[in-house]
């Protein structure tokens, strides 16, 4: 897998270097209960778990500051949609850009390198924070629906935004 940079970040797969900042961050509830897939409390060993997993068809990246500093992990993987994207950061990292910026150079990679047409993600109601990360990289509402969420045992209302490559160019151009 490639090693993709921004202005201020290093996109590189993970290695297990990265189980004990992965455990840290993750095990924040707020964190935590912001994403599906992430159980609550989150150890060293569901990281582990997840680096074993993590190239069966996926493009798992750790976002990093150039300084070197684990700020948390972005990535694609396929689903009956095609491919969902997805990011997360360690809460002390959060509104500084960071996931705009990890997540538009992971879009790049998707539609320039990989080819695909479209991608899709996922935010929690409670979170608009994720929803106006999307919205900056032209991503567009495509429909509300109940999605579990590990973390919190429950489902929550997730809305689903989907994005082309041809929205995500304009936003760029713009």
């Amino acid at each position: 897998m490639c090693i993709l940079e921004s202005k201020r970040l290093i996109l590189r797969p993970p290695r297990p270097t990265d189980i004990e900042a992965m455990a840290v961050w993750l095990s924040d509830y707020d964190v935590a209960r912001m994403m599906a897939r992430i159980p609550h409390p989150y150890g060293e060993e569901h990281a582990e778990e997840f680096l074993a997993l993590a190239p069966n068809g996926r493009h798992v990246f750790v976002i990093e500051r150039k300084d070197g500093v684990f700020l948390g992990m972005t990535g694609l993987h396929p689903d009956g949609d095609g491919f969902e994207f997805g990011y997360w950061l360690g809460k002390p990292f959060w509104g500084h850009g960071y996931a705009t910026e990890a997540a538009h150079r992971l879009i790049t990679y998707a539609f320039e390198t990989l080819g695909l047409a479209t991608l899709h993600a996922g935010w929690f109601a409670d979170n608009p924070a994720s929803g106006h990360v999307l919205a900056k990289l032209g991503a567009r509402h495509n429909g509300s629906k109940l999605r579990e969420s590990k973390a919190r045992g429950r489902a929550v209302l997730c809305h689903d935004m989907l994005l082309t490559q041809a929205d995500f160019l304009r936003k760029e151009a713009a």
